[in-house]
């Protein structure tokens, strides 16, 4: 049976950075890339700044939902009468390597039925990668999530960071939580192609776990 690395991309929060880690990590495993949930910025959703910032080795694919306000996912399926549910949310069948990036932080939810992200990442059964960015607080919200992650039984591959080197978190976090820091990706002024490809060489694959299919 063919091995394959496919992951799940999940923040400490929103605006962390998410989008541009997978697109990272896209780039680095030749992967196709899934977000399954849109909302807001449909003129320039995260699909399409990864298909933009990636080459033709990284497979973009559609998202299952696309919803026009930007607001929580299940509170913008409900003011537009969309009706998301686990079964219309299954996991693409890639034969290959693939990166799924969440929206928001784990216990974001997708529908008034009370149905979280996490529940989602439960039934997808991939390893996760933590984006974790520096701010006042973060500490507390990177702890947090791993914490989560770790009592709902979940495979974690490891946790990126997200802007300048800040030793005395990144050590405690690694050091609380047992995992390692499978990348830094330092801020930028542009934000474009040729940065995220150069960030992508800098990878290293084998630190991700990988998954049979």
């Amino acid at each position: 049976m063919s091995k394959y690395q496919q992951i799940i991309v999940t923040g400490i929060g929103t605006d962390v950075g998410k989008t541009v880690v997978s697109a990272i990590l896209a780039q680095a495993l030749k992967a196709s890339y899934w977000k399954p949930i849109q909302a807001g910025e449909l003129d320039n959703t995260d699909t399409m700044k990864v298909n933009f910032w990636t080459d033709q080795n990284v497979t973009v694919l559609p998202e299952a939902f696309r919803l026009e306000s930007a607001i929580s996912p299940h509170a913008a399926a409900e003011k537009h009468g969309v009706k998301i549910t686990k079964e219309s949310l299954k996991l693409p069948d890639i034969k290959g390597n693939l990166v799924v990036e969440g929206a928001g932080g784990i216990l974001v939810p997708v529908n008034y039925s009370g149905l979280l992200l996490v529940e989602l990442f439960h039934d997808w059964n991939l390893p996760i990668v933590v984006v974790s960015r520096h701010y006042v607080g973060s500490i507390n919200h990177t702890l947090l999530t791993i914490d989560y992650l770790k009592n709902k039984g979940f495979n974690i591959s490891g946790i990126v960071f997200v802007g300048d080197e800040n030793l005395p978190s990144e050590t405690l976090i690694c050091s609380k939580t047992g995992l390692s820091m499978l990348a830094r990706i330092p801020l930028t002024i542009k934000l474009d192609a040729r940065f995220i490809q150069s960030q992508a060489k800098k990878i290293s694959i084998e630190k991700l776990v990988f998954t049979e299919n």
